[in-house]
C-alpha cells in the first residue's frame, strides 16, 4: 500500500465528559484516505480511571506514535499545538438550586465590589469638591442638593461601563469581544502553559 500522508491539528485546551479519549476529541486529522483517517480518528489515546487525576497532558509525538502503530504506512505532519491539556469534567445538564445561588451571589458581589470601588475612587479624587467647584465656576452660586452636573455624571459613567464591556443585557454592541473575554482568554492560556510546563517538569507528560 501507498504512503499517505496524515495531518494532525491538536488543540491545546481539551474537555471531554467520557472516560475514554480518542484522537478525535483531541484534535483535527485531514487524510486523503477516507478507511485510514476514519481508522485514526477512532484511535483511544488515553483513560481516564476512577482514581485517576482529571487532567492529563498528551504529548503530539505520543500521539504520532500511537498513530504509526496503528497504520504503518502513513507519514504524520503536526500542524497545531506540540502538547494537549485534556481534562475530564462532569456536566450536570439540570440546573438544580445550588447553581441559581452561586450565580446570585457572583451577581450581588460583583454589583457591591464594582458599586463600592467607584465610591472609593470618587472618594480619593475628591469628586464632591470637584463638583462644587465647577459648579460655583458655572452658576456663580452654591450647589442646592442634586444638580444637572452630577446626574449627567453619573448617566455618563454608566454609559461609559455599557461601551466598554460591549453588552447591553444579552447582547453585544459590536463584534469585537469583550475585554472581559479578552482577559478571561489570556488568563486560561497562562493556566494552560503552566500546567503543561508542570506536567512535563514532573514527568506526568505522556510522549
Amino acid at each position: 500500500m501507498a504512503n499517505v500522508t496524515v495531518y494532525l491539528k491538536c488543540d491545546r485546551n481539551v474537555e471531554v465528559q467520557s472516560e475514554d479519549v480518542f484522537l478525535s476529541d483531541v484534535g483535527s486529522l485531514r487524510c486523503m484516505d477516507s478507511t485510514v483517517a476514519a481508522k485514526l480518528k477512532a484511535l483511544k489515546v488515553h483513560h481516564f480511571g476512577s482514581g485517576d487525576a482529571k487532567r492529563c497532558v498528551i504529548s503530539s509525538l505520543y500521539l504520532v506514535k500511537l498513530m504509526e502503530e496503528t497504520c504503518p504506512n502513513i507519514t504524520v505532519q503536526i500542524v497545531g499545538e506540540p502538547d494537549v491539556l485534556v481534562e475530564q469534567i462532569d456536566v450536570d445538564r439540570h440546573k438544580g438550586w445550588q447553581q441559581w445561588a452561586k450565580c446570585g451571589l457572583v451577581c450581588l458581589v460583583s454589583f457591591f465590589g464594582t458599586a463600592f470601588t467607584i465610591m472609593a475612587y470618587h472618594n480619593d479624587v475628591g469628586i464632591n469638591d470637584v463638583f462644587t467647584e465647577i459648579y460655583r465656576m458655572v452658576m456663580d452660586r452654591e450647589p442646592q442638593g442634586l444638580n444637572t452636573l452630577e446626574v449627567s455624571y453619573s448617566l455618563g459613567l454608566a454609559a461609559g461601563i455599557i461601551l466598554f464591556f460591549n453588552h447591553v443585557g444579552g447582547r453585544r454592541i459590536t463584534k469585537d469581544p469583550t475585554p472581559i473575554e479578552v482577559a478571561m482568554r489570556n488568563y486560561e492560556e497562562d493556566v494552560d502553559k503552566a500546567l503543561i510546563a508542570t506536567a512535563g517538569r514532573e514527568g506526568k507528560e505522556k510522549e
